[in-house]
């Protein structure tokens, strides 16, 4: 009864738990929803924002720089001195590229001349521009165009054609008359290998795109889906859902899903390229390490909730230990109580029949108790029946059951013991009982109980077996107290 009323209380310890479990999830999934909005915001407000600067001050470094040193070419009085002088020595222009070459670090560096159509280049003349030849087709398109310079990519025939980022700035005289293009080139190699090193010290996909939307310029591995200069954003799968945000390149910050992953997107427009930056991130690996936490969180707070658990578990099984005692325990004398004898008597007359082995009952009352109390007071009443109680354990073996029946009676089972035996133990219990002095406030007490012996037969239980000793102590009471008086039926043991 007091088991399952202990177990009544697990729905009360699973609720406490579940509680410590809500409220160590709600926690840490408060504090992971927090963080990750302070740090998208922080992403898409101040960190994406501010690697767009660096990357553009990388571009002013790396990029814009030829820009810069073809617009100094392009205003040189010796440049437009040596054109309008007739260009007589054509190595003067070859020293002057070489040295611009080797001065800024440039790939290549050239002029041509629209007074003789003349390419000349770092290593020489190189030859006569031609309109009808395709691969001079882009000088009569920067002779023709409005804007001062393009930025463009083509092939250095000065350098085995490999393709090359060229600046086509044009030149004009001092009336502002058109007398030539020059420029600078960077190996289009070096440009990616430039836009590889911003991604990878930045860890964002760094890449250009034109007014007109589409790639100009990607890292070795290419842009968005792999994609390679010249494909528009529009006709990529994974930027749907940023085209449909941004038809058109724009500038300002960005969040779009491409092939089930966040992005947050930064795009700054370059003037001096005319092109658009764009810097992307991807949201799961921005987020990752506060990911990783909350992963970290749930663990400890699991780990704490079973550690609750545990102790809890502990805790309820020590109180369940205490309570059986309580229950089973006469508080007094230390002994057995009803409740705990019917638990061992139980065991022990099942023990009795299984191995057909004898067992005794002695009930034993202490003769006069009530004029005791009356007497002596309560206090000396519990004094004696704790010193019977010890009188009993030392008249008794370890294997036999005593137990305080209640007031100041007592019951003992006897194992493997037969009826003269246990007359023989019973006598030996009185007589201690009636020599031995009890002591109370330095005053000596002295009692006599009177005993009830009989043997476990065959058809018992042990309401009839504990029955018929109490006849026989009621016997013992009726012949004049301190004696022993045995009840016994035909004993199947005999």
């Amino acid at each position: 009864m007091y088991r399952s009323a202990l177990f009544s209380q697990r729905p009360l310890v699973w609720a406490l738990v579940g509680l410590l479990g809500c409220g160590f999830l709600a926690t840490s999934l408060l504090s992971y929803y927090a963080s990750r909005a302070s740090i998208r915001d922080s992403i898409v407000n101040t960190e994406l924002p501010l690697t767009s600067d660096t990357v553009y001050s990388e571009i002013q470094k790396d990029l814009v720089r030829p820009i810069l040193i073809s617009s100094m070419m392009a205003r040189d009085t010796f440049m437009r001195d040596w054109v309008v002088g007739g260009e007589r020595d054509p190595q003067q222009m070859t020293r002057y590229l070489n040295e611009v070459m080797a001065h800024y670090g440039a790939y290549t560096a050239f002029f041509v001349s629209d007074a003789t159509l003349t390419y000349y280049q770092a290593k020489g003349v190189l030859k006569q521009v031609r309109a009808d030849e395709p691969r001079d087709t882009w000088y009569y398109r920067v002779r023709d165009m409005a804007e001062p310079y393009e930025i463009n990519v083509d092939v250095d025939m000065a350098n085995q054609d490999s393709l090359t980022f060229f600046i086509n700035y044009k030149v004009y005289d001092y009336a502002e008359h058109f007398i030539g293009a020059a420029g600078v080139g960077l190996t289009v190699d070096a440009v990616i290998k430039l836009i590889d090193k911003y991604q990878q010290r930045y860890q964002r996909r760094v890449y250009f795109v034109d007014t007109f939307g589409r790639l100009v310029l990607t890292g070795a591995e290419g842009g968005p889906q792999g994609a390679r200069a010249g494909q528009s954003l529009a006709s990529l799968s994974s930027m749907k859902d940023l085209m449909e945000k941004l038809p058109k390149p724009a500038i300002g910050s960005y969040e779009y899903s491409a092939q089930g992953e966040g992005h947050f997107l930064n795009v700054r427009f370059i003037p001096e390229l005319n092109w658009y930056l764009f810097v992307d991130k991807l949201e799961d690996r921005a987020l990752g390490d506060i990911r990783q936490s909350l992963y970290l969180n749930l663990l400890i707070c699991l780990l704490v909730t079973l550690a609750v658990l545990l102790l809890l578990n502990r805790m309820l099984r020590g109180y369940q230990r205490r309570i059986q005692a309580l229950a089973t325990v006469d508080s007094l004398t230390g002994l057995p109580n009803r409740r705990g004898f019917d638990l061992l008597a139980v065991h022990a007359v099942h023990e009795a029949n299984r191995d057909t082995q004898p067992l005794s009952a002695l009930l034993l009352d202490l003769d006069h108790f009530k004029q005791l109390n009356d007497s002596h007071g309560h206090l000396a009443g519990d004094e004696v029946l704790k010193g019977f109680a010890q009188v009993l354990e030392n008249s008794l073996r370890q294997s036999d059951v005593i137990c305080r029946w209640g007031g100041e009676e007592f019951i003992v089972l006897l194992r493997n013991s037969d009826s003269a035996h246990a007359t023989q133990v019973a006598e030996k219990i009185r007589q201690h009982t009636e020599q031995q002095p009890f002591t109370f406030a330095d005053q000596a007490i002295h009692v006599t109980v009177s005993i009830g012996q009989t043997g476990l037969q065959a058809d018992d239980t042990l309401q009839s077996l504990i029955a018929r000793a109490d006849r026989a102590l009621y016997r013992a009471k009726q012949a004049g107290r301190n004696r022993v008086c045995s009840e016994q039926g035909k004993s199947s043991y005999e």
